[in-house]
């Protein structure tokens, strides 16, 4: 656990790639196979299941320290993490003792089967051998919050520093719904063969938002344009007589969305298409809430697959026939993509995003305003001779999204954050008026800078009216502007209107509360966009 605790401190002491690069490549050439597998594991989110609840740490940390429950729990927000609280207040190691990450990652799993005391002994048990870094880690282990700054770029960039293989090579191996428990170091990185597991997908190629006026991409005759779907981001996968669907996370979607079954009647085996999973019905998206309604179920219901039925729209062909075509251009793999699904009959679950065809950057730009009338939130650009790469590349896709609608609210209940920002109000719950009462309808806890939320954090303590546990009610006095992607109707909320990505765009000093905008106004907009 010692090597890994220091590989864990040269990442968390610096903001530099390149530190935190050969830190990583380092400890990828010395370390064992187990303890390497895991490490890949848990830094791209496959960490094992938490054996013990919140909870039951608090008080066996408070015990073990010899201080009173409410003391460890006065202490966590201001520390902002419950792993590094627990190991700040845990006195020294009783027998400290250096044993693997594996041996660790094993003995947690262990704990799955014990009862509640054989559990509470054994997390005692490893406090006294682990020193404060190791402690932490454990923690984080335990608590299921595992989050630390490495990317999965960045990883695979490590990862190819130190086995000498192509970073796109090693990334593909990386996707899939791979585990510890079935794979090797050496199936899963020196193997050869990348495509052994045939539902892996690829890896995602992810566009930059354009700032820039689209006349400094060139000429408009180099690009391909089409909309950029509001839904979930997905690739299908066509392989050895079966269909995998996975999101841009790595997720595996296949039982959630099982229209995608009947691919296999239309498309053949070899076959994987990325595209953008849309409730559609009537030849048209439906609105996102729709398809939200779908989002995290296991099993839909009969009711739901009729009321929310999905289509992939598809914008991209990476494999054909069993042949990888991301090398291809994009006009090239478009064309391919065009003559396999365009002539797809409606009852095909997949069909092909239509490209926006424009005559200068001028008719874009007012074809690209009229986005919402397509529930599309604005144009992609794709450069025609690109390749399809991997992770967030700037200079051959670009997303141009319209501009944000917003409204003035006015702010009524604050929470405190977490983590770096545990001391500081960062949560906040917005109204609008209805005559002369505020009704609430969002929240957002982004937008602002650090010195912003110092300020607003020190207006509430001072303008706190009530407290219900971690929330203050507040004097209804600040006005923000929110700005939002979406409005949609939802019997879900008093208001009567749900919000697509909200956040905190300007800190309205000039206007009073009074003058922010109404529920008419919010009913308007979802009139108008909804």
């Amino acid at each position: 656990m010692k090597d890994f605790a220091a590989l864990f401190t040269a990442i968390d002491q610096t903001t530099r790639t390149s530190v935190k690069t050969r830190a990583l490549a380092a400890f990828f050439e010395t370390a064992s196979d187990e303890d390497k597998l895991w490490t890949v594991a848990l830094f791209s989110g496959r960490r094992p299941k938490r054996a013990v609840t919140t909870t039951q740490l608090r008080e066996w940390a408070a015990e073990r320290a010899g201080i009173p429950l409410w003391l460890l729990e006065e202490s966590y927000p201001v520390v902002g993490d419950l792993a590094e609280t627990i190991a700040l207040v845990l006195p020294p190691a009783a027998t400290p003792e250096d044993r693997p990450l594996s041996h660790w990652i094993g003995y947690l799993r262990g704990l799955a089967r014990a009862d509640v005391e054989a559990r509470r002994a054994a997390i005692l048990d490893a406090w006294d051998r682990l020193d404060a870094t190791e402690r932490f880690l454990f923690n984080k282990l335990l608590t299921g919050g595992w989050r630390i700054g490495v990317s999965q770029k960045l990883m695979t960039r490590a990862l190819a520093q130190a086995t000498g293989q192509e970073e796109a090579v090693l990334a593909h191996k990386l996707m899939g719904g791979w585990t510890p428990d079935d794979v090797t170091w050496a199936s899963l990185i020196e193997a050869d063969d990348a495509s052994s597991d045939l539902s892996r997908p690829y890896p995602f190629y992810l566009a930059f938002q354009l700032e820039d006026p689209p006349e400094t991409l060139g000429s408009h005759d180099d690009w391909l344009a089409e909309w950029k779907w509001d839904g979930i981001r997905g690739q299908l996968v066509l392989r050895g007589g079966a269909h995998h669907v996975w999101s841009r996370g790595e997720e595996l979607m296949t039982d959630r969305f099982p229209e995608f079954a009947r691919a296999r009647d239309f498309l053949p085996d070899g076959t994987v298409i990325d595209g953008e999973i849309l409730a559609w019905a009537d030849g048209a998206p439906l609105p996102f809430n729709t398809l939200q309604a779908r989002i995290g179920r296991k099993t839909v219901p009969r009711k739901l697959l009729r009321e929310a039925p999905v289509s992939m729209v598809a914008y991209d062909l990476l494999e054909a026939d069993g042949a990888d075509l991301r090398d291809a251009p994009m006009a090239a793999r478009r064309a391919r993509l065009e003559e396999l699904v365009g002539g797809l009959p409606d009852e095909a679950p997949v069909r092909v995003s239509p490209a926006i065809a424009f005559g200068d950057w001028d008719d874009l730009a007012r074809r690209r305003a009229a986005a919402r009338a397509f529930r599309a939130e604005g144009v992609m650009l794709k450069r025609k001779d690109s390749p399809y790469l991997s992770g967030r590349r700037k200079g051959d896709w670009w997303k141009w999204k319209l501009d944000p609608l917003v409204i003035d609210a006015v702010m009524i209940y604050a929470q405190s954050g977490s983590g770096r920002r545990a001391n500081l109000f960062t949560d906040f719950t917005f109204a609008v008026w209805d005559g002369d009462a505020l009704v609430p309808f969002t929240k957002a806890y982004s937008g602002l800078t650090d010195a912003e939320f110092r300020r607003i954090t020190q207006w509430v303590r001072r303008h706190t009216e009530q407290r219900f546990g971690p929330v203050r009610q507040v004097t209804p006095h600040h006005v923000f502007e929110i700005a939002f992607e979406g409005i949609q109707e939802s019997p879900r909320h008093k208001s009567g209107v749900a919000l697509r990505f909200p956040r905190m765009s300007r800190w309205r000093h000039d206007k009073p509360a009074r003058e922010a905008n109404t529920l008419d106004d919010l009913k308007a907009m979802l009139a108008a966009y909804g």
